[in-house]
């Protein structure tokens, strides 16, 4: 007990290095490492104490550090290449590369690899996504089956390369990537540079700013391993320095998901890690002059530029209209504080309608799920009636989205995840060795990470994006390394492979094939919404052009429709870009091509009662009245009381003749408060063939207060019923001056009087 005591009482370098010679090396591997620790008689040690497939001139673990290095630190500058399909690009690249490499350094070698319980979570998804391909969406399916199939080949490869030695590398690599994303979003918030296309900003090189700050908080404990590893001066001023621009630019994003996660890491996590292992840490033997320097750089960074004020006209609009600050601290502080107002929260509230769609789905498949990667196909099935949201992919909130795809096989994952990393946290603390002491470190890093993915996993989707995802690999890689490094052999956590290098040839050509199949699914998907968002570009320029009818553009409507036609015929299954320019067709009337582009979309999305009645609409104007009221039944089966659904049926049976009964069902609407700008046009032209003037009236009051750009030519439409239908002078005279009240311009004005008849305009 004495000499253990002693052991948990040396300084970190003495620690280092009575580690280092103990359980890591670069040896041959074929040389099998004796266990540093005693077993019991009759126990069998069947695993060296650390991989020693780790080798030296092996570049496998440089390779997984410069995969997480670039995903977050680069972006596409232009809108022809999605920045989500740069980062899958970049991660699954680097998760191959790094296995050729891996099975190339032991192509001749017979050392045992080793495998960790750990790999049976991802791979027990991929076989279900794999197998849901059979019975579900296959395409969707598809994709989550590469998904968990990279995750599973960069978590075994971390298994069997981070050693002690070298996983600092991978440390500083997670650190100075995430460094490169918050440098584009402090430009992004300070000055407004927007090299990177993007929807909410700041977003670095990210789509989202909830991405960009999800994998910021992540990184954040790495960050803080390096700080308190450094030694130098200069080192230490500068991770101090760096790790506070990382926070300013997280608090910049105001994510308050990520905004959470950081409080909880800076606040408690931190701290409570540095106590327990202040002598396993560096900074134990800091002098004065050492820790000052690195308090105050830290905190003078986060306090300075934490007060400047943004010059992005769109988050200056944000704060006027939201009140959520102008400068970092504002607008994380603010954003914080407004998670106590969930009721009032629009985001929250759009949230709580897909995860209460999501708990159907579990509850309506338990078991079995509706498919991996099936979510969003399935979620009209289980709306509340009314409800019309379809405008998200994902539940933004991983574990529900796992549950409900994956059934019992998500519930096994999801408890299995959560017991491992309990029984991490519980053994990192209680080990306290001396090989356990040097371990204790990373291994609280990796689970402050993990905890810091939980957390923003309940309100977002970080699994499904490439850095964090990748991100989540590794961490449980530099868990699963440092339990074989620990643990006796066992079934119920890791055993050592028996291998040979007939099995590094065969998987180094496996290898060559997935690279050659990355190679190939990137250039198509390069391809395709290249073509996609440049007919996408085109028809937004025809249209925004007022004059899209002008033959002009008739030579760029046909690029588009031929662009559109080539991006459909390799995938159709882009959702998100793809209605668009079925959108814009039908803004110009041509709606045959218009009802084309959309029916590619439901072949793939065949529950979308937006598009669904938008295809009935289209088949209404080419007077297909059979097909449009064919897609009304398929949308009343969904959504029979959802708005669109409601004016659809308005409009087709006045178009098949039933006037009196679709009159009668746009009164009803307008009384319930169920339209939409087209239920009351409806309404309007219905109520003057059927001379129910007071609906007449009615329709176009409400489309005065939905819709008030329409007002002038709302009051003179009322003005023209109570001048000459209802034969009241009094109120014609009053609608006709509001009429001219409303206009904006002296020409404005005098258009509108000469739509006024002569006597009543006496008497104006």
């Amino acid at each position: 007990m004495v000499k253990k005591k002693r052991a948990g009482r040396q300084r970190p370098d003495d620690i280092a290095g009575t580690a280092q010679a103990t359980v890591d090396t670069d040896v041959s591997a074929d040389t099998a490492l004796p266990s540093s620790r005693s077993h019991a008689p009759g126990k069998k040690n069947l695993l060296s104490p650390l991989p020693a497939s780790a080798q030296r001139g092996d570049w496998t673990l440089a390779m997984l550090a410069l995969m997480i290095f670039l995903a977050p630190a680069i972006g596409v500058p232009s809108e022809e290449l999605l920045q989500d399909s740069l980062k899958s690009m970049v991660v699954s690249f680097g998760a191959v590369l790094a296995g050729l490499l891996f099975f190339w350094s032991r192509r001749q070698r017979h050392a045992p690899l080793h495998w960790h319980a750990l790999m049976w979570l991802p791979l027990s998804l991929m076989v279900y996504a794999l197998g849901s391909m059979l019975w579900s969406h296959t395409y969707l399916a598809g994709v989550e089956a590469t998904r968990w199939f990279v995750f599973s080949l960069i978590l075994w490869l971390g298994i069997n390369t981070f050693t002690l030695s070298r996983r600092e590398l991978l440390v500083e690599a997670i650190h100075w990537g995430a460094l490169s994303a918050s440098l584009w979003t402090a430009l992004q918030f300070w000055f407004d540079f927007s090299y990177f296309p993007q929807g909410p900003n700041p977003a670095s090189t990210f789509v989202n700013r909830n991405f960009f700050a999800e994998f910021v908080v992540c990184s954040m404990p790495f960050s803080a391993y390096l700080l308190a590893q450094a030694m130098r001066s200069p080192r230490i001023a500068l991770i101090a320095a760096t790790l506070g621009f990382n926070v300013v630019a997280l608090m910049m994003t105001g994510t308050r998901g990520a905004l959470s996660a950081m409080w909880l890491l800076l606040f408690l996590v931190f701290p409570l890690t540095a106590f327990l292992y202040r002598r396993q840490f560096n900074f134990s033997a800091w002098d004065k002059s050492k820790r000052w320097l690195a308090c105050g750089v830290l905190v003078t960074t986060v306090g300075v530029l934490g007060v400047i004020n943004t010059n992005n006209p769109r988050l200056l609009g944000e704060a006027q209209t939201s009140g959520v600050g102008t400068s970092a601290f504002g607008r994380a502080l603010l954003r914080t504080a407004s998670m106590s107002d969930i009721k009032g929260d629009p985001s929250l509230s759009i949230r709580f309608v897909m995860w209460s769609a999501t708990a159907r789905i579990i509850k309506d498949k338990p078991w079995t799920g509706v498919g991996a990667g099936a979510w969003e196909v399935m979620l009209p099935l289980y709306q509340s009636e009314g409800a019309q949201l379809e405008t998200d992919y994902y539940v933004h909130n991983e574990f529900l989205q796992l549950l409900a795809e994956y059934g019992l096989t998500g519930w096994l994952f999801l408890l299995a995840l959560f017991a491992y990393l309990l029984r991490a946290a519980w053994t990192t603390l209680k080990n306290r060795t001396a090989e356990g002491l040097a371990e204790a470190p990373m291994r609280a890093v990796a689970l402050a990470s993990l905890l810091a993915l939980l957390i923003v996993s309940n309100i977002g989707f970080p699994w499904r994006l490439a850095s964090t995802g990748c991100l989540f690999a590794l961490c449980l890689g530099l868990l699963g390394a440092s339990d074989v490094r620990l643990q006796r052999a066992s079934l119920l956590t890791t055993i050592a492979l028996p291998w040979k290098p007939v099995y590094s040839k065969s998987l180094f050509a496996l290898m060559l094939a997935c690279l050659a199949l990355t190679s190939y699914i990137s250039a198509q998907a390069v391809l395709t919404e290249q073509k996609i968002v440049r007919a996408v570009k085109m028809a937004l320029a025809v249209s925004q052009s007022g004059d899209y009818n002008n033959p002009k553009w008739n030579r760029v409507k046909r690029e588009m429709l031929s662009l559109t036609r080539q991006a459909i015929a390799i995938n159709r299954h882009y959702r998100k870009i793809t209605p668009m320019v079925g959108d814009e067709l039908a803004r110009w009337g041509d709606w045959q091509d218009a009802v084309w582009v959309w029916e590619s979309v439901v072949s793939s999305r065949p529950y979308i009662v937006a598009i669904m009645s938008n295809i009935a609409r289209g088949y209404a104007q080419m007077g297909d009245i059979d097909k449009a009221l064919d897609y009304l039944n398929r949308c009343e089966k969904l959504q029979p009381k959802a708005v669109s659904v409601r004016s659809l049926k308005v409009i087709l049976l006045s178009r098949s003749g039933r006037e009196r009964e679709a009159a009668s069902l746009a009164k009803l609407y307008m009384d319930e408060g169920s339209y939409d700008f087209d239920l009351i046009n409806a309404a309007w032209i219905l109520s003057l063939r059927q001379h129910d003037y007071d609906m007449a009236i009615k329709s176009i009051e409400l489309r005065n207060k939905g819709w008030p750009d329409l007002r002038v030519d709302g009051f003179l439409k009322l003005a023209a019923i109570y001048a000459l239908q209802k034969k009241d002078e009094r109120k014609a005279l009053e609608y006709f001056r509001a009429a001219v009240a409303a206009t904006s311009s002296d020409a404005e004005k005098d258009a509108v009087r000469k739509k006024i008849p002569q006597d009543l305009l006496d008497k104006l």
